[in-house]
């Protein structure tokens, strides 16, 4: 035990007393296993870590099954599908948290709602916290008022008080009776918001909008196979028996609730651990190849230790040791950078999104030392394997001269090859991104967004209850909006040109006898077209006198005419006969064609629109508006859009008292963001794509540097019989690049053999996920670039080596 603690204690003084070569080691890595431990971390946080739920395994989501969401269904679906076999409970859950008003102490505020059914909390096995939970009767249209407060809204706003519960909180107008306060779990559970409100379940299930959440206990027998067969014979029985519902090629079933929670962020975090995986892999390959490398270049001390006599384990207990060393270090500096990484992390992602805050596990700081500690004494192991075959009286009787051979040097160019061939895989992945971000940049919209500033209002049901009243409410806003200073132009809507495409509003709507088509709705002001500068096509624009009363009208987009009326569209009607129309379905004349507003997606298509006046909307259709979104209004205006927004909040205070307003925003943020997605891409492949090249090109060097090193006796007879040191810097150069070409020649063989790898993970790529001529030209550019300049140093180095001292052997 003595002579292992020597040993180790003398490798370790030896190390730091000349630390390029720890700090190089450990520093490569840290990189790998410190972006690994973040990914892991959140992969673990978010995907792995079980619901805070008792039995949550057997919880189910059911209903309509659709690629990249959740099932979702209508209150008349979940009305069919009580009492299935194998389910103990089923409870409902509002699939988004709209922005409701609410009235505390005289003060309006805006906060998220979402609504749930008195059998939610039972199904995920939860009590309220203080107070109690719906009632059955509750939840129905004209139940009572009643709210549940989240745990978070119930501190911030009455500071933890037990006396919230039975106090009145007016919302939308009418006073609501608190009744109970959920638990913080409630939130970590998958859902949101800031109070709960009961579902309103028509007694007949008459409502047939997807916006909820059905989720089923099994009962300790059942599968969810089995579950998934009862719901798709109850759902395709029901949607026969529905006159509105023509979708027939849907498919329903069960799905893992936990899973189906994150079902569209889980393709973002498989890219962002696939991504770190691949650091890790280029870090270990290096970290093998430096090891070999220190191998190699300690052959002449183990060649003398053991033609002493040493013991067959001496001669490589200084590798081992060091590389010991090397793996506390590289540990610790990699558990810093996971907690920077995770401090980063927790500053971009609100704690709601992944169901509680980020922090770095106990469990993963573990994985991170026993990679470190595995990773670096196998890459000793292999080193010494590998080099035993030279550890000979060779090595004595040429006295540390004989250069590097064949057998020492091969291994060290596979692993330079492998590490550039993962990099390359990166670049790839960083450079697919990056067009469709250029891509995005140059597209061309078919509004004028610049010098318009937008705020959302939703208004307070109670005192607005109608569409007659929200027309009434806009035009005064918008009349007195028109007077501001500075402002040239207003006008109201349910949606922005770019909101409808995200998906705040939508309906089916068809030609007499067609199958209907899902088409972007909005209501709109007369003056909304003039303002964003949407250009008409043919026909007309709306008038004021296209009011309530008149002869129903509508605007369609050019890709809508074309797709439903071949082109000839003007004087045809447009029909939406669902849920919202039961019995009389809605109809209007087109009097209009103009621009699409949303330029061509990456599958090559664009959403089909559909104007309405705002005064002729049907009031079923703004009910079901209202309860997901907020009423919009543009203003053109000069200088900066955010210095409006005092002045806006006083008009609406002046019109509307008791109304809250949502922050001022410009319509050129609201467009940027409509590429989010290809941005998060960018910048989760671009910081590994860096790091992958940073690992590569330390490898490059480091191999480059101990060849020139081993060759110094070669290249020191070549000089003397007369090669220039350009022709020796060449020689070296040469021998670099090879490596590099043939890594970059395998990374985009297999970068063209999964084009649309990262298409998975972001469906807005489309056909910008095809692996193009500018993709490979940027990573074979960038990569040779890089790799010339890894090779330089040590090229350098090569051309100034003196024949005379290496040929006298000092």
């Amino acid at each position: 035990m003595n002579i292992w603690l020597a040993e180790i204690w003398r490798a370790w003084r030896t190390s730091l007393r000349r630390p390029g070569f720890l700090l190089l080691a450990s520093g490569v890595l840290a990189l790998g296993v410190g972006a690994s431990a973040v990914a892991f971390n959140l992969i673990d946080q978010v995907l792995l870590k079980p619901l805070p739920l008792p039995q949550a395994s057997r919880l189910v989501a059911v209903g309509k099954l659709v690629p990249r969401w959740p099932p979702r269904v209508s209150t008349r679906q979940y009305a069919a599908l009580q009492d299935l076999d194998g389910v103990r409970s089923i409870g409902l859950l509002a699939f988004a948290t709209p922005i409701v008003n609410i009235e505390r102490d005289g003060v309006p505020q805006r906060v998220e709602a979402t609504y749930a059914d008195h059998n939610l909390l039972p199904t995920l096995g939860m009590r309220p916290q203080l107070g109690r939970n719906f009632a059955a009767g509750e939840d129905s249209p004209h139940g009572p008022p009643v709210v549940m407060l989240t745990h978070d809204f119930w501190q911030r706003q009455y500071a933890g008080n037990p006396a919230a519960i039975g106090r009145t909180l007016k919302v939308e107008g009418t006073p609501h009776t608190i009744v109970g306060v959920l638990p913080e779990a409630f939130v970590a559970a998958g859902t949101g918001g800031d109070i709960v409100l009961p579902a309103m379940l028509t007694p007949d299930g008459a409502d047939g909008q997807p916006l909820y959440l059905a989720i089923a206990r099994l009962a300790d027998s059942a599968t969810p196979d089995a579950v998934g067969a009862q719901v798709e014979a109850r759902l395709q029985a029901d949607a026969a028996r529905s006159a509105a519902n023509r979708d027939n090629h849907a498919r329903y079933g069960a799905s893992d609730y936990h899973a189906a929670l994150h079902v569209q962020g889980a393709r973002v975090l498989v890219l962002f651990q696939a991504s770190a995986l691949l650091v890790l892999l280029i870090a270990l390959v290096n970290e093998a190849n430096l090891l070999l490398l220190r191998a190699l270049a300690r052959q002449r001390d183990t060649a003398v230790r053991t033609a002493l006599g040493a013991q067959r384990w001496r001669p490589g207990a200084p590798l081992l040791a060091e590389s010991l060393l090397v793996g506390l270090l590289g540990a610790g500096f990699g558990i810093l950078l996971a907690l920077a990484g995770v401090a980063v992390l927790r500053s971009i992602i609100p704690p709601e999104a992944i169901g509680g805050e980020l922090h770095l596990g106990t469990h993963t700081l573990l994985l991170v030392v026993l990679v470190s500690l595995l990773a670096t004494l196998g890459s000793a192991v292999l080193g010494l394997w590998r080099a035993r075959a030279i550890v000979s009286f060779d090595e004595l009787r040429e006295g540390g001269r004989s250069g590097g051979t064949r057998y020492q040097g091969r291994l060290s160019r596979v692993l330079v090859t492998a590490q550039v061939t993962l990099t390359v895989v990166l670049l790839c992945a960083c450079g697919i991104f990056l067009r469709k971000s250029w891509d995005d940049a140059r597209a061309q919209w078919g509004f004028d967004y610049a010098d318009v500033a937008t705020v959302a209002l939703a208004p307070v049901q109670a005192d607005y209850p109608d569409v007659q009243a929200v027309t009434a409410l806009s035009q005064r806003l918008v009349e007195r909006m028109r007077q501001l200073p500075g402002v040239l132009d207003a006008a109201a809507s349910t949606s922005l040109p770019l909101d409808g495409f995200l998906g705040s509003f939508g309906v089916a709507a068809h030609a007499q006898g067609d199958e209907p088509t899902f088409v972007l709705y909005r209501a709109v002001g007369a003056d909304y077209f003039r303002l964003f500068g949407i250009r008409p096509q043919r026909g007309r624009l709306f008038t004021p006198e296209d009011g309530r009363g008149s002869e129903a009208v509508a605007v369609i987009g050019r890709t809508m005419a074309e797709r439903m009326y071949g082109g000839q569209a003007l004087g045809r009607q447009v029909q939406m006969d669902d849920t919202a129309h039961p019995g009389k379905p809605w109809t209007a004349r087109i009097v209009g064609v103009v621009d699409d507003t949303y330029p061509r997606q990456a599958s090559g298509s664009r959403p089909a629109e559909l104007y309405v006046p705002l005064a002729q909307m049907p009031d079923a259709l703004m009910a079901g508006f209202r309860s997901i979104e907020s009423m919009h209004f543009a203003l053109r205006v000069h200088g900066d859009v955010a210095g409006y927004g005092k002045a806006l909040s006083e008009i609406v205070a002046a019109v509307a008292p008791q109304q809250p307003v949502a922050q001022v925003r410009s319509m050129r943020s609201i467009v940027a963001e409509a590429s989010g997605g290809a941005r998060t891409g960018i910048w989760i492949c671009g910081v590994f794509a860096t790091m992958a090249l940073l690992l590569a090109g330390a490898g490059l060097y480091a191999v480059m540097s101990v060849a020139v090193a081993a060759r110094e006796h070669e290249l020191g007879v070549r000089s003397a019989l007369g090669a220039s040191p350009a022709r020796l810097a060449a020689l070296v150069l040469r021998g670099g690049m090879a490596q590099i070409a043939v890594g970059l020649a395998l990374g985009l063989a297999l970068a063209a053999a999964f084009p649309r790898v990262f298409a998975a993970s972001f469906a807005q790529l489309g056909s910008h996920a095809m692996f193009g001529p500018w993709v490979a030209g940027g990573v074979c550019v960038l990569l040779l670039a890089f790799g010339l300049l890894a090779c330089l140093a040590p090229a350098v180095r090569a051309g100034r080596v003196q024949p005379m001292r290496v040929l006298q052997g000092d």
